[in-house]
């Protein structure tokens, strides 16, 4: 439906266009894109209000989503005398005056669609039209912005913005531009200015209340949003961005209160789910949970979400986690999540021969369900391991995309090692690594070794406790990193994702700097405070999950940072070596030869002996070689340093079983030489040298 509005707005057909877009609001009232749609065919129809309406609907609908404003933005222009100008020249170039509106708003789509260079080829030719458009200024500089040159369109629309200081349409974009930039403050006055000459402006206000929210100012954006909850038509997603910033403020029964009625009414949404949970884990109120999640489970059976929320309120693999899952299949006998929830309740009870039977019905209703399959490998090899890696041959045979040949040829490796074929299941595994390594980060080269520290600061009043936490690839840190998640600690995982901070634990370049002298310690702990609030943390306390160490760090974090505890996650280096080898790593670091791993974990490994031999930082090191697999071991291996007790994850959010500790003896041969390297430093580390 919505290919055919974009067809129609590309040619220019408004009445066709208008026809489809008001179909497809009709028919899908919900979906913010059918009212950009329609915003867009008013807009080339004429219609500026009603265009201007349809946004402001997509925005309800979709309140946090950027390129909506982006486009509301482009709705906003007040064209005054600049009319005459453009028909004016299009008459001299002998060119429908009435085009451009359609040309800024082709490039607009393009623009939500991603198609740059589409969006460029459309502002050339409106620049033909109107070549001293304001408009075209804002649409060229959300060119720049898209293409990642956040400078180049700050230039543009800073520039034009003096020369129409009365445009909104350029004032929003430059918002836009302060914001891609990471200037929330200039961002958040651009919009404010917008929103005191429109108070009534839902989308400002939204827009405000999220760069308050980044700025760890939720009371703020609360206070921004309020007027909007008075009104009765406020959507499902106002009282969800409610409800979060109610719990990024802590005030959690107000925004259980909010979550819960936003759930009640758009009972698909994942998100208000997730924060939902979250606001009845603070409150304790598992009972309210359940009420509400079985009375939405009564009208939305088939929710794979709210079955999964459910089981979240029962404990692992207890009655009432296996009634539950009971209910679920009696409602849905055939959904395969209900299946793998039931497998998971039979392995949780040692009946393993249950499970298996459990993946083969999976893998008859979803053929090539890589976890079912996987379930069935494992139970084959603990009885025959030869016939378990002729399995996994034909899996290979059959299967019809990277990714699963990836996942089958790590778990052949595994096969090999449990059949007593080490070598080979090296060499499997290796050769994945080699094939991956292009698409992983390079190994970030060491500091060199320094014998001279800067004196350690003094804190001259109580300070945020603040948590360091890194291992190498194989120690498992990443459990650490879920259990102090798992209990509501202020971890913070994103510099392993799509959106890191850009600050001097996340730049490679940092350790050079930091090691030449080039680099200034203090403004680089500056700067990681600075982006504290946009990762949400308000109040300076975080647990930060590293990328990289070095302790090049060191040079910033003794005299500027002394607030802060390194913890380490440890295992034998031989074992975590061969981890990375067999299973990959949470950092996607490159590993092109088990040498360069080993030489490189040496090397970093020998800096965390310096730390704990000579004390060069507060530190911790959690040996993980006993409680890899063991949750309640993992909570108690991190309670003394947090001086308080955690609740153990369930085991299955820890994800598979591991190689037990010491399995390096088994590859002492096809591996002996990295083992090698890394023997002088397993033995400072504690460990034993065979």
């Amino acid at each position: 439906m919505h290919e055919n509005i974009i067809d129609a707005l590309r040619r220019g057909a408004a009445d066709e266009a208008l026809t489809a877009a008001r179909e497809a609001v009709a028919a899908q009232p919900q979906d913010p894109m059918a009212q950009r749609l329609l915003a867009a065919a008013l807009r080339l129809a004429g219609d500026r209000e009603g265009a201007v309406e349809a946004i402001d609907r997509a925005v309800a609908l979709a309140p946090d989503d950027a390129s909506i404003q982006l486009e509301r933005a482009g709705l906003l222009l007040q064209e005054r005398k600049l009319d005459e100008a453009e028909a004016a020249l299009a008459r001299s170039v002998g060119l429908d005056p009435n085009q451009f509106p359609a040309y800024i708003v082709q490039a607009q789509l393009a623009l939500a669609r991603g198609e740059i260079e589409e969006a460029e080829r459309l502002a050339r030719t409106a620049a033909r039209i109107a070549p001293e458009h304001p408009q075209l200024a804002a649409v060229e500089g959300s060119i720049a912005l898209r293409r990642g040159d956040a400078d180049r369109g700050l230039a543009i629309l800073s520039a034009a913005a003096k020369r129409w200081p009365w445009e909104g349409t350029l004032r929003h974009s430059l918002g836009f531009a302060y914001w891609a930039k990471g200037h929330l403050a200039f961002a958040e006055e651009a919009f404010r200015a917008l929103r005191e000459a429109k108070p009534d402006s839902m989308s400002l206000r939204f827009l405000l209340a999220d760069l308050m929210r980044q700025q760890g100012r939720p009371g703020d954006a609360l206070a921004e949003l309020e007027p909007l909850l008075r009104d009765p038509s406020a959507t499902p997603a106002m009282r969800r961005m409610v409800g979060e910033l109610e719990l990024a403020a802590g005030r959690n029964e107000a925004a259980e209160l909010h979550l819960r009625e936003s759930l009640l009414e758009h009972p698909g949404e994942r998100r208000t789910l997730l924060a939902l949970i979250e606001a009845w884990r603070r409150l304790g109120d598992s009972d309210g949970a359940r009420g509400t999640l079985d009375r939405l489970l009564e009208i939305h059976p088939g929710n794979v979400d709210l079955w999964r929320a459910r089981l979240m309120f029962e404990e692992y693999a207890s009655e009432g986690a296996v009634a539950v899952v009971d209910r679920w299949l009696a409602a849905t006998p055939d959904s395969v999540p209900a299946l793998e929830a039931r497998a998971t309740l039979h392995d949780a009870a040692g009946r393993g021969e249950e499970a298996e039977a459990v993946a083969r019905r999976i893998t008859e209703l979803q053929p090539g369900h890589a976890a079912a399959e996987m379930r069935i490998v494992r139970g084959l090899l603990s009885r025959d391991p030869e016939a378990g890696i002729e399995h996994i041959e034909r899996l290979l045979s059959a299967a019809d995309n990277e990714q699963a040949s990836r996942q089958l040829r790590q778990a052949l490796g595994r096969a090999l090692d449990i059949a007593g074929q080490p070598a080979a299941a090296a060499a499997t595994w290796a050769e994945l690594h080699v094939e991956l390594a292009p698409r992983r980060l390079p190994l970030p080269e060491p500091a060199p070794a320094r014998t001279e520290w800067p004196r350690s600061g003094e804190l001259s009043e109580p300070a945020p406790a603040v948590i360091l936490l890194w291992g190498t690839p194989g120690s498992m840190v990443e459990r650490l990193a879920a259990t102090l998640q798992g209990n509501g600690l202020p971890l913070r995982a994103d510099r392993l994702g799509e959106d890191p901070p850009d600050d001097l634990f996340q730049r490679f370049s940092t350790i050079r700097q930091l090691a030449s002298g080039e680099a200034d310690p203090l403004g680089l702990v500056e700067e990681w405070r600075a982006a504290l609030p946009a990762r949400g943390i308000s109040d300076g306390q975080i647990h930060d999950l590293l990328l990289w160490w070095d302790n090049a760090a060191l040079i910033a974090l003794r005299p500027h940072l002394p607030n802060a505890q390194l913890v380490f996650a440890l295992r034998d280096p031989r074992d975590m070596l061969l981890d990375w080898l067999a299973f990959g790593a949470q950092a996607p670091f490159a590993l092109e030869t088990p040498m360069a791993g080993a030489r490189w974990m040496a090397d970093v490994l020998a800096q965390i002996a310096d730390i704990h031999e000579q004390g060069l930082f507060p530190h911790q090191l959690v040996r993980m070689d006993a409680v890899v697999d063991d949750p309640e071991g993992i909570a108690a291996a991190l309670a003394p340093i947090l001086s308080s007790g955690l609740r153990p994850l369930p085991a299955e959010r820890l994800g598979g079983e591991r190689l037990p500790a010491g399995h390096w003896r088994r590859f002492h041969e096809p591996l002996g030489e990295a083992f090698a390297l890394l023997e002088p430093v397993a033995r400072r580390l504690g460990y034993a040298a065979d």
